[in-house]
């Protein structure tokens, strides 16, 4: 397991955009309502990026 700030750290770097939920490592089990919004969120973002191009 990679510690939560070392993830942190890394997304950063990454220039990633990152969410914290509260649960287990299996989000989508624990929070699935949080999961379903990220993912219309990164269809969302790629949609916008493809028209951009």
């Amino acid at each position: 397991m990679i510690p939560p700030p070392a993830q942190r750290m890394m997304a950063e770097r990454a220039g990633a955009t990152a969410r914290e939920v509260a649960g287990s490592h299996a989000v989508y089990v624990a929070d699935p309502k949080s999961f379903a919004a990220l993912m219309e969120d990164a269809a969302n973002a790629e949609q916008v990026a493809g028209q951009a191009q």
